[in-house]
């Protein structure tokens, strides 16, 4: 492969990867609308954000849906960034609305 062929190659790998970034973002943004409901629901009935349970039910679940080329260990690394952020989002929105 040449120089040029590698970098025309390597701008549509980039659009295609700038393209599944987009995805992510806007899964990231369906998860943290059902993370926010779930704060109203723990807010309303006086329950704890913080449920080390339930993340090892998402570890599991994210583990047995891996199909690679990940490893598990990176995808739990990724995941508990995911969820200290939601549980971030979550206090956040328990205490604006109950300054409502």
């Amino acid at each position: 492969m040449t120089p040029d062929e590698a970098r025309s190659r390597l701008e549509e790998l980039r659009i295609l990867i700038d393209d599944v970034d987009r995805r992510v973002v806007e899964l990231l943004n369906d998860r943290t609308r059902v993370v926010e409901e779930i704060g109203r629901v723990k807010r309303q009935a006086a329950l704890p954000i913080y449920e080390p349970k339930r993340e090892d039910q998402v570890f599991a679940n994210v583990a047995q849906s891996n199909q690679g080329p990940m490893t598990h260990e990176a995808l739990r690394g990724i995941f508990e960034r995911i969820i200290d952020e939601m549980r971030k989002i979550q206090r956040m929105r328990m205490v604006s609305e109950g300054e409502k």
